[in-house]
């Protein structure tokens, strides 16, 4: 069934949605180009709490839960925070149900010293809303604000110095996590860029740990999605393995299917050619309401939208063989296999990404999520993107800032971006944004993500950028565009001119990574 996730376009007279932003535009595309759908969603677990049990009681490489734990102990459970998935997932969040399942074998074994603490690492802070949302009520009132918050990178009195890796990388750990007599970390899966040791490592450390692998030299020089040959993947798993040397280590894996919109939304995530004709009209409908409303209303409605997302796997026990199976069923769901590069590579930029839940997505953060994220998930085995070829990204790129979740955002775009976009060039300005006491404070005690965090949204977005010859954003505004040194085009039809003469091709090979939903592609 997945050679029909890929199709070639027959007719000029057929027509495909972009995600644009909070918008969509609705385009031909040349006859020959190649459209790439992700899988439809895998049939969830049925029985949730069995699957749990199976997993925390028979977990891989290591003793059940139940006889890891015993009275008196202290335990702590590390959760991804509102970066993943996206978008947010509808209660009961997973998270909640394994935290659930978790405290009730705490309770149990007669254990009372249980804190939950988010895994922020640089991001911002989530609200008491944002974290009732994922653990529930009941969790809620029961642990906060004393046993459930966020972990706080900038605190010196709770932080541990574990030590140096062999190649004298420093790992730092929130103090609770390092003296507790069992950690459990409770994950979820969306794409094969989250979990493994990478929850730890940068879920619940600080920048002295971070740095050694978010940095310009690391990630442009390292692919994401080839883990054997990464030296970023290196690093970090140098600095985890360090970590389970120093505590006891439960790790549990969740993966979502595909699912991603409610029904209302639900023909987005299938082919144009399978709507039914009343689908095909309220897709129109709302799409030229959305090019009328005004931008705010826009941003809530996709904003308020939460994922019916079901789980097709449960994996515990060792973090390493853990996320060797979580990755597999990823792949089962999400991976396309696709025959060949292409010359030009085409893909709506959708209103989300993971850094602007309930916030809004700026220039720096399109950057990151379109170059960055999106290039990596179309890369597995090799780039669909033939090395040289041109990327074509449809998003307005406005130039809105949300100045209580990315203050640091705002100071980048307006005295960093001006001097230099050279990654190497602009990280001798990256210490004077880390250790910012206005953005520490900001982070620490209100709601900002930290002030190193714009650089490393560059670093991600500038491997994809320096591979393609050329990057153009349809609909793009121009300033914003020549700030972020991409081109603009008014029609995915004249970027794709564009890109005919920069390469000097009249029929350039094309391909359409087509989203919704999130998926990969395996270029052979």
């Amino acid at each position: 069934m997945r050679e029909q996730l890929v199709r070639f376009v027959e007719s000029e007279r057929e027509r495909f949605l972009f995600f644009c932003g909070e918008g969509f535009l609705w385009e031909s595309l040349p006859v020959g180009a190649r459209v790439i759908y992700g899988p439809p969603p895998m049939e969830p677990i049925a029985d949730l709490e069995a699957a749990i049990e199976q997993a925390v009681e028979n977990p891989i490489n290591a003793d059940p839960l139940s006889a890891q734990l015993r009275r008196g102990m202290k335990v702590t459970i590390v959760f991804d925070d509102l970066s993943l998935p996206l978008p947010p997932m509808q209660q009961p969040d997973i998270r909640q149900r394994v935290i659930e399942h978790i405290l009730r074998k705490c309770g149990e074994k007669g254990i009372d010293d249980v804190h939950l603490i988010a895994a922020i690492g640089l991001h911002r802070r989530m609200t008491p809303d944002e974290l009732r949302h994922q653990v529930g009520d009941r969790i809620f009132k029961a642990f906060y604000p004393l046993r459930l918050y966020n972990h706080d990178a900038e605190d010196p009195r709770g932080l541990f110095f574990l030590g140096k890796t062999e190649q004298g990388e420093e790992v730092w750990l929130n103090r609770r996590v390092a003296e507790s007599d069992l950690v459990i970390y409770v994950n979820i899966n969306l794409t094969p860029m989250d979990g493994g040791h990478k929850s730890l490592v940068t879920g619940v450390t600080n920048y002295a740990t971070l740095r050694h692998h978010h940095n310009a030299h690391m990630l442009l020089t390292s692919f994401y999605m080839d883990p054997p040959r990464s030296s970023f993947h290196r690093v970090l798993q140098r600095q985890g393995r360090l970590i389970e040397q120093h505590i006891r280590h439960f790790q549990i894996e969740t993966v979502v299917n595909s699912n991603t919109f409610p029904p209302i939304f639900a023909l987005l995530q299938r082919p144009e050619n399978s709507w039914e004709w009343w689908e095909a009209m309220w897709f129109h409908l709302f799409r030229f309401g959305g090019a009328v409303a005004p931008f705010e209303l826009n941003w809530r409605i996709w904003h308020s939208i939460k994922a019916p997302y079901g789980i097709i796997g449960i994996y515990a026990g060792e973090v390493e063989s853990v996320h060797e199976q979580t990755l597999k069923k990823l792949a089962e769901q999400q991976e396309v296999t696709i025959k060949g590069q292409s010359d030009i590579v085409i893909c709506g930029a959708p209103y989300l990404g993971p850094y602007n839940v309930n916030s809004v997505m700026n220039p720096i953060l399109v950057y990151c999520l379109t170059t960055g994220y999106l290039f990596h998930l179309m890369s597995i085995g090799k780039p669909l993107l033939r090395e040289g070829g041109v990327l074509i990204f449809t998003h307005p790129l406005y130039e809105r800032f949300h100045e209580q979740h990315h203050p640091s955002y705002v100071d980048f775009w307006h005295t960093v971006l001006p001097q230099t976009r050279d990654p190497r060039e602009m990280a001798k300005f990256e210490p004077a944004f880390a250790y910012n006491e206005r953005y520490i404070h900001l982070y620490r005690r209100d709601y900002a993500y930290h002030g190193v965090h714009p650089f490393y949204m560059w670093y991600w977005g500038s491997l994809g950028h320096s591979y393609a010859g050329k990057v153009i954003f349809v609909k793009g505004n121009r300033k914003v565009a020549e700030r972020l040194g991409v081109e603009t085009a008014s029609s995915v039809r004249e970027a794709i001119e564009i890109a005919k003469s920069f390469l000097g091709k009249s029929d350039p090979s094309i391909s359409y990574f087509h989203l919704p939903p999130i998926f990969t592609c395996r270029v052979e």
